[in-house]
């Protein structure tokens, strides 16, 4: 843990010493939401290659820029792709971003994904509240040896997604759909069978990423806030194959009424 924790505060010190403010809410964009950061205003690009440690976005639709800019007048962090536990990372360098924002700063997190639709009051394109997950990936960034100069061996999950923020969002739009997110490892769709058993257990989305960055934000004391863009509805539910160029152009399409929310969340 010496190492990683080593790593994450070389990371923190590169990024400090090319930027002159650093913010104290980040965003990380999910599939195809990478046009959010046209919104930002004096925009400074950090690509994911020039920082030392940091991991590689191999998806498409994620484009692997750490930027630094302005949203209505107010300092953020945009993480522009994000790296997956299914590309072959361990849970941990999964959430090292999240570590380093923690070293720099950061006190808010905003996760937001592209994900499939359970419960069928959904449709693709609406744009979800999370409220609480299920980990059905069994596996998360804090298992191994805990660094408490990081966070505490046990912490709380009572409230992996601030209420305060929640309650922020429902006021800034009320007619807003909220729900359950489903963690799943992934990179293959769920199998119908699966995803009845999900939604028994109370999952109204499904999706392969968002989980570890919560946990690991919770760990080391960040409040968060989570959206979720539904661009198709899960196995068993929608008649068609799943396929990813539909799923990443749903995304891109629904992404107006995202960063309309966020624009109005940082007023």
């Amino acid at each position: 843990m010496e190492h990683y924790f080593d790593k994450i505060q070389t990371c923190a010190t590169v990024i400090k010493n090319r930027c002159e403010t650093i913010p104290e809410v980040a965003v990380v964009l999910g599939s195809g939401l990478g046009d959010i950061v046209d919104q930002l205003a004096h925009p400074i690009i950090l690509p994911y290659d020039s920082l030392p440690f940091f991991p590689q976005s191999t998806v498409v639709g994620h484009k692997g820029q750490l930027i630094l800019g302005e949203l209505k007048g107010k300092p953020v962090l945009i993480m522009a792709g994000r790296t997956h536990y299914y590309e072959g990372y361990s849970m941990k360098e999964v959430v090292f971003p999240i570590y380093v924002f923690q070293a720099l700063g950061i006190k808010t997190l905003i996760l937001t994904n592209a994900c499939g639709g359970i419960n069928e009051e959904y449709q693709p394109g609406d744009i979800v509240l999370i409220e609480d997950f299920i980990n059905l990936a069994f596996n998360n960034p804090l298992i191994g040896v805990n660094d408490d100069r990081l966070g505490p061996r046990f912490p709380d999950m009572s409230e992996p997604f601030s209420f305060k923020q929640i309650d922020k969002v429902k006021r800034i739009q009320p007619d807003l759909k909220h729900g359950t997110y489903g963690f799943f490892s992934g990179p293959y769709y769920e199998t119908r069978a699966e995803i009845q058993a999900f939604k028994r257990m109370g999952c109204d989305l499904i999706g392969m990423s968002t989980v570890p960055e919560t946990i690991a934000a919770n760990h080391c004391g960040m409040e968060v806030l989570a959206f979720s863009i539904v661009t198709n509805m899960a196995t068993g539910i929608q008649k068609v194959k799943h396929d990813l160029q539909r799923v990443l152009d749903t995304a891109v399409l629904a992404s107006a009424k995202l960063k309309a929310l966020l624009l109005a969340w940082f007023d």
